[in-house]
């Protein structure tokens, strides 16, 4: 479950009475244990997560079992280059692999090996 407004991802087992943090929860930064402002989560088939860091721009994986995250596309503050992300506010990985990822002022963007273009703006 994303917890927006406190800054972290808490996993949650059916019948509990409490949540497990499994990312965040540092408060708000830019370090790699920290997210802020997590929108849209992912859970792989292997168990990573993948998290939306909203005031960051960027998109961050924590692989199973590790402690802290790697950041897989964007972290350069706000804008439209190919190595920026502007407020992402969900994303999505197709059968292939690829991601693609929706931005608050809606571009959408496409990601091959860490590659970015431009494909669609729904303005």
């Amino acid at each position: 479950m994303s917890d927006h407004l406190s800054c972290r991802v808490m996993k949650w087992i059916k019948n509990a009475k409490e949540g497990i943090l499994v990312a965040g929860g540092y408060g708000e930064g830019k370090l790699l244990i920290q997210v802020s402002h997590p929108k849209a989560i992912i859970v792989d088939h292997l168990n990573n997560l993948y998290v939306s860091d909203l005031r960051h721009h960027r998109i961050m994986r924590r692989i199973n079992g590790a402690s802290d995250n790697t950041i897989i596309v964007g972290g350069n503050d706000y804008g439209n280059k190919s190595n920026q992300l502007s407020f992402p506010t969900d994303f999505v990985f197709d059968r292939y692999g690829n991601l693609y990822v929706l931005n608050f002022f809606s571009f959408i963007y496409f990601f091959v090996i860490f590659r970015k273009r431009k494909i669609s703006s729904l303005l």
